[in-house]
């Protein structure tokens, strides 16, 4: 919690920011400056968050990629209408459980070409910069662009991913090893870095948009159109035909083709809502793990939240034991709506509501209880199997076997993380970006960028990025909702969140983290809406998260009764939580979680905070 003194505001790590003219918050400062720098020459929230958010692809490219996946939920001024952009691409055509069993797989590895989906990233900044924006698509790139070809320091952690993953690079990945290993070597941290061939990637776009004329929309369209259907298409069809390695051990071309990418669109959708706390909150569709976190929000808004403590063992049990349960409901229901009946309107219903909240009770729950909504719930044969080993050791007196992988965290390294929740340095191992931005008339923006992880799919050599492997998360078994298929959006984590009051957008924030995205962003709601604090107290107080789930990523495992916890909870707290049965893992005092908030106050200010967490995170505004 932070800390009081007697008759003194809460110490926070940073100010929350207060001001008039415009809010960005990012993963990155440079981003977060960025977006700033936009709305200083009169750009607006929309323009800011493209700009910010093509610098984040440069610049953590072990986060996200150019190649890479970008939900996207926003607001126009004065509408009270919030939209949401589904910039997650699909499958390949030929993405069939058919044609990984010929060859010899039982699951989509988790890194390499086989994984690929349509990069549905450029196209979602584009259609967001058409639709809401107010500038060129040459000038929302020229920031990434000049990052890209004069240089940036490269962040610790992605020198230290580049290191993890040299030797793959050297042995079987020759053109990311072209990139991030030079002469022969993983950079320093904070090193000047360069990717040229991402520079030339981002002019040609840029210049195509430039030779459409002076329309704005022409231009953006021209851009688009040089990305899925002109060079960066040719480039990718023809490299997915190269045999790479991936994580099953042995090399495989992709199934992603030049068709793939021109017959992909982005689509604009309605957000999902429920009311929690006297607002409404609002969450990408069930194509996303968004309406887990309205799940659980729905149940502890029948609880006394008042009065508990922030922070206490009782709040960390409940908000816990309510992830389980939407997340179980996650695992068993949630997939692509286009392609399967995902019963929404009754899990997200207050009588379904009442049914789970009775399931909560004083200790923490060993069993994966997905819920009854108008038929019984399947989870994958894989997971019923790793649950039922799962009990088996807990009996033997063991909690880990020794034969599977440790338990990573976020999203995908080309190898499991050690066991544990946080590296050496005390951060998150892979991840992903978060962005919000809020302009001076009220337009509001939350995006999660990730995918096209440098780690998990070699570079692309002419165009100097790497090709999101979100099919890790389709199933092989056939008739789940998460089986894979040709032309499917996988079920992804990305998960930002907008939320209004009466109708008016009041907050936008998020955070990366894979699985963890939701369950962290609870704790933050909670003592934001509820206890009263400001955007940065929220954000700086101790965390948590279950692992008590089927994670997305390869491997996808389960540890059940898994709590992970910052210290900062402090020994009664933690010991608490070991008597009700929940299995702790303590973590850094400043480990878990990377939020960044934006919003409008009641008096017509805007404030804007950033997690101090990894070091890198900054909220800009004036």
């Amino acid at each position: 919690m932070p800390v009081v003194t007697s008759g003194a505001p809460p110490f926070t790590t940073r100010p929350e920011l207060v001001g008039t003219h415009g809010m960005v918050a990012s993963t990155h400062w440079l981003a977060s400056q960025t977006g700033a720098a936009v709305l200083e020459r009169g750009g607006n929230a929309f323009d800011a968050a493209v700009a910010a958010g093509l610098v984040l692809h440069v610049v953590e490219p072990h986060l996200n990629g150019l190649g890479g996946d970008v939900p996207v939920i926003g607001c126009t001024a004065g509408s009270g209408e919030p939209f949401v952009l589904c910039g997650q691409g699909s499958s390949p055509a030929a993405a069939t459980p058919e044609a990984f069993e010929d060859l010899g797989l039982d699951v989509v590895p988790g890194t390499g070409l086989l994984a690929a989906v349509v990069p549905g990233a450029f196209g979602t900044w584009m259609d967001l910069l058409a639709r809401y924006g107010t500038w060129p698509a040459a000038d929302v790139l020229a920031y990434a662009i000049g990052y890209a070809r004069d240089g940036y320091p490269l962040l610790a952690q992605a020198a230290a991913t580049i290191a993890r993953v040299a030797d793959l690079f050297t042995e079987h990945w020759p053109t990311s090893a072209a990139v991030y290993l030079e002469g022969g070597r993983a950079p320093a941290p904070m090193a000047r870095f360069r990717n040229e061939a991402l520079a030339g990637t981002l002019e040609r776009l840029a210049a195509a948009a430039e030779a459409a004329g002076p329309d704005r929309e022409a231009g953006i369209e021209a851009a688009r159109v040089a990305f899925y259907e002109g060079f960066v298409a040719e480039e990718i069809a023809r490299f997915c035909t190269t045999a790479v390695m991936d994580s099953s051990g042995r090399p495989h071309t992709g199934l992603l083709t030049f068709d793939d990418l021109a017959t992909w669109r982005v689509r604009e959708e309605a957000p999902v809502t429920v009311e929690f706390a006297g607002r409404t909150i609002a969450k990408t569709g069930p194509w996303g793990q968004g309406p887990a976190m309205l799940q659980q929000l729905t149940v502890l808004a029948g609880m006394d939240l008042a009065d508990t403590r922030p922070g206490s063992a009782e709040l960390v049990h409940t908000v816990v034991e309510t992830a389980k349960l939407a997340f179980a409901d996650r695992d068993a229901w949630y997939g692509d709506p286009d392609h399967t009946d995902v019963p929404l309107g009754i899990l997200l219903s207050e009588p379904y509501a009442d049914e789970r909240r009775r399931l909560i009770g004083p200790d923490a729950s060993d069993l994966l209880r997905p819920g009854y909504a108008g038929a019984w719930p399947r989870l994958p044969r894989r997971v019923v199997a790793q649950v039922a080993r799962a009990r088996f050791l807990a009996t033997a007196g063991r909690t880990t076997d020794p034969q599977q992988p440790a338990v990573g965290a976020g999203e995908p390294t080309f190898a499991p993380a050690p066991s544990g929740e946080t590296a050496a340095d005390g951060t998150t191992r892979g991840d992903t970006c978060h962005l919000d931005v809020v302009d001076r008339a009220g337009n509001i923006v939350s995006v999660t960028p990730s995918g096209g992880w440098l780690q998990s799919s070699p570079v692309i050599p002419a165009l100097g990025f790497a090709l999101p492997t979100r099919a890790q998360m389709f199933w092989l078994e056939r008739g789940l909702p998460g089986s894979l298929g040709p032309r499917r959006r996988p079920r992804t984590t990305l998960s930002p969140t907008l939320v209004l009051r009466d109708g008016v957008p009041e907050l936008a924030c998020g955070t990366p983290g894979g699985d963890q995205q939701d369950q962290w962003q609870v704790p933050f709601l909670l003592n934001h809406l509820v206890y009263g604090m400001d955007l940065q107290e929220s954000v700086d107080a101790p965390t948590w998260h279950t692992t008590h789930l089927v994670s997305s990523f390869d491997p996808r495992d389960v540890e059940l009764r898994g709590l992970h916890a910052e210290v900062r909870l402090g020994p009664d707290v933690l010991a608490d939580l070991r008597r009700r049965g929940h299995a702790v893992t303590e973590t850094g005092p400043w480990s878990l979680g990377r939020l960044t908030a934006v919003g409008v106050r009641p008096d017509g200010m805007l404030h804007a905070a950033a997690t101090p967490r990894s070091m890198q995170a900054y909220a800009a505004g004036r």
